[in-house]
């Protein structure tokens, strides 16, 4: 067994080991730092030829056995402190058995709807899911997001301690409020993608590492949902955007935007199999925003070029998603492509009927005014329009992006 294919079990079978420990034990805090240790053992252990027969149950032996150290740590650290201030301490809760084992399950939706409990912020949510459900450490989920080690663990942290103390049973929520929280779940593997593909600062346009994450833990969820749409539409609008990843940089370095792009360099695997997940599940409906985006990237995907493109579909598709997703972003992009459509005046016009005070601040707006004022053969505007995006951005990527634009305008 390879390397990869080693980490790769090791991510797979992290969350149904924490699963296991939480639903026997029911403490999430410690169970998921057991899990880590345990990973950190088998990742010193496992090699070609000492991979174990079974690898699932030797990791939950392992995992189980740091729980037990665990838990006894802080049993000794209650009763020092107990003795400390001159009191009987509590008894004390039993201990597991070492080599205590659990119900063969994969509970890793479980995991999901719990990492992404409505009491916890959305980047405590992303964090608590890249550390329980994606196997990762915290000091690569610190990494990935730019952040430092020690503020990664803190935010961890806290994100445990609410779990622990909300009490919230170890199973899926109550079939009232599932449909609610499997769309938080969607939503948080959403973000972890969109800040992998799309960084919304520092140096580096594109992670790779924290989208192939997101892309596999859609995977796993799609696979544990097979009849939800929405599910395998956030899987194909993955798929067909990270398609393009290859060919958005130049050699140097230098940014390309969508119709400059050389879509033979597009991932044509990836292209096909979102394709294939995006007509199976609309006509299954309910049609909800991810299927549409979906649909409207495998126009973009399909078309061989960008004077092939289908501009009427994709504002139909837009129409439909502000109606299930209403949203200053969706708005914005509904109008580009009213003016790819029909002519740059046309989109002007519904993006001047934009008075979201958020878009003010953000860089897209400008630079798709810039685009479509150059497309109007109105140089000078652009070029202010350009100048006042770059101010705006974030990515160093995007900044010089704008910058040149603004000064090929003269």
């Amino acid at each position: 067994m390879s390397d990869d294919s080693t980490e790769e079990v090791l991510r797979r079978l992290a969350p149904q080991v924490l699963g296991a420990l939480v639903r026997r034990y029911g403490r999430f805090d410690c169970a998921e730092d057991a899990v880590q240790e345990a990973l950190l053992v088998a990742a010193r252990h496992w090699r070609d030829d000492n991979v174990p027969e079974r690898p699932y149950a030797w990791l939950l032996r392992v995992a189980s056995r740091k729980l037990t150290d665990l838990l006894r740590a802080e049993q000794a650290r209650r009763r020092r402190e107990a003795t400390v201030a001159g009191r009987v301490p509590p008894g004390d809760r039993a201990t597991p058995p070492a080599d205590a084992g659990a119900a063969d399950v994969d509970d890793t939706l479980i995991l999901l709807t719990l990492c992404c409990h409505p009491s916890l912020s959305p980047s405590s949510q992303i964090a608590l899911t890249l550390r329980a459900v994606g196997g990762l450490t915290t000091a690569e989920i610190a990494r990935a997001l730019l952040t430092s080690e020690a503020g990664m663990t803190r935010r961890i942290s806290r994100a445990k301690r609410t779990i622990q103390d909300s009490g919230v049973p170890f199973r899926l929520p109550p079939q009232a409020e599932r449909r609610q929280r499997l769309d938080a779940v969607l939503h948080v593997l959403y973000l972890i993608f969109t800040e992998g593909y799309a960084a919304t600062s520092g140096p580096d346009l594109h992670r790779p590492d924290l989208a192939a994450e997101a892309i596999r833990l859609a995977e796993i969820t799609a696979a544990l949902l097979p009849d939800d749409s929405e599910a395998a539409g956030l899987l194909a609008l993955m798929l067909l955007t990270d398609a393009r990843a290859p060919a958005r940089l130049t050699a140097h370095g230098e940014l390309v935007p969508l119709r400059e792009q050389d879509r033979t360099l597009w991932k044509a695997e990836s292209i096909r199999r979102g394709v294939d997940l995006i007509t199976r599940a609309l006509p299954r409906g309910p049609v909800g925003p991810y299927q549409l985006q979906a649909a409207i990237a495998a126009i973009h995907d399909e078309a061989p070029g960008p004077e092939a493109t289908d501009w009427r579909q994709i504002v139909a598709l837009y129409r439909l998603l502000m109606r299930a997703s209403p949203s200053p972003v969706v708005r914005l992009s509904h109008a580009v492509a009213v003016a790819m459509a029909d002519g740059p005046a046309a989109g002007l016009v519904l993006l001047d009927a934009l008075d979201d005070p958020r878009l003010l601040r953000d860089r897209r707006l400008y630079a798709a005014r810039a685009h479509l004022l150059e497309m109007a053969g109105e140089a000078g505007a652009a070029r202010a329009a350009y100048t006042r995006a770059a101010q705006l951005a974030t990515n160093l990527h995007h900044v010089r992006y704008l910058n040149t634009r603004a000064q090929r305008l003269g």
